[in-house]
């Protein structure tokens, strides 16, 4: 054969169906028509099956029933081939099946019927006639095949690999003898050259003449060794576009490894991810022969390149693998010394009993031992070790077996995994921060892989979570937003313009999922458009409620790092925060209320948030967009001692004092302030001095001081009785009588050169307790406070440390634009933090 030839060796599963079956054709149809082109097929995963199914009937006795199962696989697949023509455009009654019936194909069978009856005549397993049987599958599937293009118009040449594939070795454990092999094939090539032929794999035929199988898989060792024999690279078809970074069905936007070693994919399939048997892959390597894997329905994508070398950067992680369904069996020592180490005797009692164990971590020195196995296995496990170890259990030297199960095995897979540092720390840190619970851990001396168990029910947030971790993909962040008033609708709008630069500068992905109001509720996993969002929730009947939104907490939870931003005023969230948290969801708020309830209130939530490990940021409660609640914790943690806090907490009421410093009438400033979204919905909340009050009883909180707002001194800006309208409109026009008195009270204060500020102030070691007071000062012109304008904000911390000099933070401390700007910095420290960054 000198022209140059294409393997190709296409995954059992493909030919599952009769869709696949069509499908295989209609791939082998287009390619390179003409050229030498050699197909290896193998039994679909129905037909393998049935033919186990009548060899245990065969073996109980039953010829009779056995041949009646035989014969029902055929009529199976003739009725495929047949629906697989008409799917490729056959009319009715012009069929390879209905024009010349099943005579071709039934002859195929007649050797595996033979074995049955063997079979039923010795009643025990004889590996020569399990090899007959077994083969025919190969033959079966290649000639159903053959008969589809050949319907097609697409002249192909059936082939047994048994006819030049030699082996050696008892039956059933039959390997290649590499140099028959190789004449046999210099023998038939000729015979090959420019035509489709569809190999039988698996099969050979021994020495002495007798038929074999190459064992499981067979049919990718007879793909690797054609390859080798004739030196082309291998294609292996399938349903995935490679190898992938992680299992799409827990990671949406998992993606092909463009390049692995020979190394690293054997790694991969021992840890559970197919793609050849390990003989195959070997035989590949060993050669020097590359492999590609690709989708058989994407054929112009490159897939995934296997050689030895592979992509030549051992410090980056290839895949995350997950391997579920299994159990984990631990063994723990007891009040005494066991006599010999727990650990070997169990592994080896396991692998007598024919147990595979697809985990095992020991301490030393072997005193207790976690065994990982499969779910189905693990009661016969349990009394295989409770008989082996009976003497130790009974004195107390161990304790019983403990099964937990369903666990998954998760393994991040690279070659020279070990080189890179803090491999490990970017592994767990992510999880630990989730509260995620690794059960046992355990890597190779090759370093190669990483292997950890996880509970079952966290194997999707796990995938994500370390698929993410190692920036395999884009960190996914999944929003359910409260609110879209003023702060919201900016959040949103943010959300939209940074969108794609958070993903491709960033690699974090803001999904908005779920938005609320108090009438409205829109919840859609894939996603809402940010362009849509408002058109989306206008749309949406009439009838929220807190019941409404805390059923959304179920869906929420299971969608990747979800979290809850509540950018409302509303009263009550906090326990729809305790909810999130107990859920495993996150919570961003600009919402000041539930950090300002009874003591017992705010120590449940921040001790929920932390033994959930959740998030709980509220950076915004106190200066909008400025750090001042960050920047006091790094005070208090970093061991500095507070004297004390001041500061125009209110952006609000700063730009109101600055206004009617400048001459403009009261009533007039509170309208111009709420248009401009600087105040609550209803303004009174702001004049009150209420919300001045809540940012300083926070801000006391942090500092470690058991206040409640009962404790807050507040005189409000304006008199009490102003408050108590409830309607915004009238209570804006009731402003009005107090404008000549403001005008008065500004006057006084600029002849006596003092500024009006709206201050609070927290004394945490005042003589009679701490004293927090909220209210308006007149103060001299070299204030700091008299620095401010418009909306600036600004807190003094006196501390230890900044005794002379207080520590200022000042800033835009009310708006929209600012407030949203701050929610959106509190959501993306929860995914950097995710991305160890």
């Amino acid at each position: 054969m000198t022209a140059p030839v294409s393997i190709t060796r296409y995954a059992p599963f493909l030919l599952d169906t009769a869709q696949g079956l069509a499908s295989v054709a209609t791939h082998l149809s287009r390619r390179d028509a003409g050229s030498t082109r050699a197909a290896i097929v193998s039994s679909p995963p129905w037909l393998a099956a049935g033919l186990e199914s009548a060899l245990s009937t065969a073996l109980k006795g039953n010829s009779t029933l056995a041949r009646q199962e035989l014969d029902g696989l055929l009529a199976r697949g003739l009725l495929m081939l047949e629906e697989a023509e008409r799917r490729l455009g056959a009319p009715p009654g012009s069929t390879s099946v209905e024009a010349d019936g099943s005579r071709t194909l039934a002859s195929l069978l007649e050797p595996a019927r033979r074995a049955l009856d063997g079979a039923s005549l010795v009643r025990e397993r004889r590996p020569a006639l399990e090899d007959v049987v077994r083969g025919t599958g190969e033959r079966l599937t290649a000639a159903l095949l053959a008969k589809l293009l050949g319907a097609r118009g697409v002249p192909s040449l059936e082939v047994d690999a048994a006819d030049w594939t030699v082996t050696e070795g008892e039956p059933g454990q039959a390997r290649v003898n590499r140099e028959h092999t190789r004449a046999r094939v210099a023998t038939l090539r000729p015979s090959w050259e420019g035509r489709l032929t569809l190999h039988a794999g698996g099969r050979g035929t021994a020495v002495d003449g007798r038929s074999t199988t190459l064992g499981v898989e067979g049919a990718d060792e007879t793909a690797a060794v054609l390859s080798v024999l004739l030196g082309t690279p291998l294609t292996l078809w399938t349903d995935v576009p490679g190898v992938m970074t992680a299992d799409p069905l827990h990671v949406a936007d998992a993606r092909p490894v463009p390049h692995l070693s020979y190394t690293e994919a054997l790694e991969l399939v021992y840890l559970g991810l197919p793609t050849l048997h390990p003989r195959a892959l070997s035989t590949l390597r060993d050669a020097d022969i590359p492999l590609r894997v690709r989708h058989l329905q994407q054929p112009d994508e490159p897939g995934t390149l296997i050689d030895v070398r592979g992509a030549g950067n051992g410090t980056v992680p290839t895949c995350v693998v997950s391997l579920e369904d299994l159990a984990l069996l631990g063994l723990e020592g007891g009040t005494e010394e066991a006599a010999r180490p727990v650990g070997p005797r169990a592994l080896q009692a396991l692998e007598a009993a024919g147990i595979d164990a697809w985990m095992a971590a020991q301490s030393s020195p072997g005193r207790s031992v976690a065994v990982v196995l499969r779910r189905a296995h693990a009661a016969r496990a349990e009394q295989v070790l409770r008989r082996e170890l009976a003497p130790e259990l009974e004195r107390g030297a161990l304790q019983p077996p403990q099964v937990r199960a369903p666990v998954t095995q998760v393994a991040l897979v690279a070659e020279a995994m070990g080189q890179g540092a803090n491999v490990a720390g970017r592994l767990f840190q992510p999880l630990g921060a989730l509260g995620v619970n690794v059960r046992a851990i355990a890597q190779t001396a090759s370093a190669r892989s990483i292997s950890f168990i996880v509970d079952g029910a966290e194997t999707a947030l796990t995938v994500r979570t370390v698929h993410a971790a190692f920036h395999f993909a884009h960190e996914e962040v999944s929003l359910l937003v409260l609110g879209h008033g003023v702060v919201g609708s900016q959040l949103l709008e943010q959300l939209r313009m940074l969108q794609e630069t958070l993903a491709q500068g960033h690699g974090i992905q803001l999904n908005l999922v779920g938005l609320a109001d108090s009438r409205r509720v829109l919840f859609s996993p894939e996603g809402i458009p940010l362009k849509q969002w408002r058109e989306r929730i206008q749309s949406v009947p009439e009838g929220a409620s807190p019941p409404v939104v805390r059923a959304l907490l179920e869906p929420l939870r299971r969608l990747p790092v979800p979290v809850l931003v509540d950018c409302t005023a509303a009263e009550g969230m906090q326990e729809l925060y305790l909810e999130a948290f107990r859920s495993g969801i996150h919570v961003v708020a600009a919402n000041k209320k539930p950090l300002t309830q009874p003591l017992e209130v705010w120590e449940r939530l921040r001790s929920t948030a932390h033994l959930n490990h959740r998030a709980y940021h509220y950076e915004t409660t106190v200066g909008a967009g400025l750090p001042v609640i960050q920047t006091l914790k790094d005070l208090v943690r970093t061991g500095d001692r507070v004297h004390g806090v001041e500061g125009s907490f209110s952006g609000t009421l700063g730009y109101l004092s600055q206004q009617l410093m400048d001459g403009v009438p009261l009533s007039k400033a509170v309208r111009t302030a709420r248009e401009k979204g600087f105040t609550e919905p209803h303004p009174r909340e702001d004049l009150a001095g209420t919300d001045a009050a809540r940012k300083a009883l926070i801000l006391a909180r942090e500092q470690g001081l058991d206040l409640s707002m009962e404790d807050v001194e507040v005189e409000p800006f304006v008199p009490r009785e102003y408050l108590e309208e409830a309607d915004v409109e009238r209570f804006l026009t009731g402003l009005e009588k107090l404008d000549r008195t403001f005008t008065s009270r500004i006057e006084g204060l600029r002849a006596e050169g003092k500024v009006l500020r709206y201050l609070a102030r927290i004394d945490p070691a005042a003589k009679d307790g701490p004293v927090l007071r909220v209210g308006p000062v007149a103060v001299p012109k070299e204030h700091p406070a008299t620095r401010l304008r418009g909306s600036e904000a600004f807190v003094a911390f006196s501390t230890e440390r900044y005794a002379d000099y207080p520590l200022l933070v000042q800033g835009a401390g009310a708006g929209g634009p600012v407030t949203a700007a701050g929610v959106l910095a509190d959501i993306l420290k929860i995914a950097q933090n995710l991305r160890g960054r």
